[in-house]
């Protein structure tokens, strides 16, 4: 048997109507952000089946969520080989009541009443399918672990809490990415939001308006003064929140301005907060007002290099089920960002989804159907590297 025929052996053992019925059986389970305890339940059954010891972390509690982060763990044929782990989230974004899952032409839709929630049940589907697809061929293959994180879609909450002392495994894949099955994220955003609370002086425009000072216009005029929007081709920043004011006969005397900003470069990344907070501040100066700032990082940035082991393996496991691989970066999040952080090495991976966070929501059943062979080539493809190193 040649390394080929070795490498696509479970990949082919991937069943693709089983697939496709426990990805419409997830979808259909409500578990949003906070709320993912169904979901649990769900795979606790499913991954004992497969072999799997479970084990679920505490992360939960620091936000009064309803579970934690499941870590489960599946013995190697071959223990020589290092462990490798898949990621990915088990909360959707709202709404999902009575989630109807509809196929048209090949490609999976919500009835257009709710999201789908491809984002991320596909690659939770994936995973099973993938290792039952390993277990089925009887391949050879290192331990597998899977650290399936809650309160994703909320800021990458739970990965933010994850008790790493738990997680085994040094390195791995997260599928959660809208290219098609072969996109190879290599490259990850810094994050960070700009708060600013910008005061001038509240005052009833009919009664004693020469006391007012409006902390809109304050703002309004920081503002013209920001450089937002894209600000190079590593750099992002916007304004995405603005609160205050009471009535509409008050001239405001508070309004809240919040922003983020996104760059490749932590460097870039802190010039441009810079840049913000000088120009709320010289126009709170300049006005008779005040502001006050606060900087709240929300991750790291990821580089992984071209020649990394985890990049040459997923090119390979690629070209074993034909899909063709391409390298790309992205300035979106995921928990990517924040596993590498905190001292795992992994990169993110396309599965296809489209429209995520809206009823329009859809992914192909070839990219679910991919992603789950993908699954079972990486896992052959990580035996046949380490087994001849």
């Amino acid at each position: 048997m040649t390394k080929n025929q070795l490498s696509t052996t479970a990949a082919e053992q991937v069943n693709e109507e089983r697939l496709l019925t426990l990805f419409l059986e997830l979808a259909k389970i409500n578990g949003p952000s906070m709320k993912e305890q169904p979901v649990a339940d769900f795979l606790v059954k499913a991954l004992t089946e497969l072999g799997f010891t479970l084990e679920f972390d505490n992360a939960h509690h620091n936000y009064n969520g309803e579970v934690g982060n499941l870590i489960a763990w599946k013995e190697g044929t071959d223990s020589s080989i290092p462990p490798l782990f898949f990621s990915t989230h088990m909360d959707t974004v709202l709404p999902t009541e009575k989630l109807q899952p509809v196929i048209k032409d090949g490609v999976i839709y919500s009835d257009g009443t709710t999201i789908l929630g491809a984002d991320d049940r596909s690659a939770l589907a994936a995973y099973l399918e993938g290792v039952r697809a390993i277990i089925e061929s009887g391949v050879p293959h290192g331990p597998i672990e899977l650290i399936l994180t809650v309160n994703e879609q909320r800021g990458l909450v739970g990965a933010t809490h994850l008790d790493y002392s738990k997680a085994r495994s040094k390195v791995g894949y997260i599928f959660d990415s809208s290219g098609d099955v072969g996109q190879i994220i290599l490259k990850g955003p810094y994050s960070s939001r700009i708060w600013m609370e910008v005061k001038g002086n509240a005052a009833h425009i009919a009664l004693n308006a020469e006391e007012g000072n409006s902390a809109f216009l304050i703002a309004a005029e920081g503002l013209l003064n920001m450089k937002l929007g894209t600000i190079d081709e590593e750099t992002l920043a916007n304004i995405g929140i603005m609160e205050g004011g009471e009535l509409t006969s008050i001239i405001p005397g508070s309004v809240t301005v919040a922003g983020e900003v996104r760059s490749f470069s932590k460097e870039k990344l802190e010039l441009q907060l810079k840049q913000m907070e000088e120009a709320m501040q010289k126009a709170a100066e300049k006005n008779g007002g005040n502001v006050n700032i606060r900087i709240e990082k929300k991750y790291s940035g990821f580089d992984i290099p071209k020649d990394h082991v985890l990049t040459k393996t997923v090119e390979s496991a690629s070209h074993n089920i034909n899909v063709k691989p391409y390298l790309t970066e992205t300035l979106g999040g995921a928990d990517t960002n924040v596993l590498n952080e905190n001292g795992l090495t992994c990169l993110t991976l396309g599965n296809g989804f489209q429209n995520i966070h809206s009823f329009r929501e859809c992914i192909s059943i070839e990219n679910l159907i991919n992603t789950g062979r993908l699954t079972a080539a990486l896992i052959e493809q990580w035996y046949e590297t380490h087994k001849q190193a």
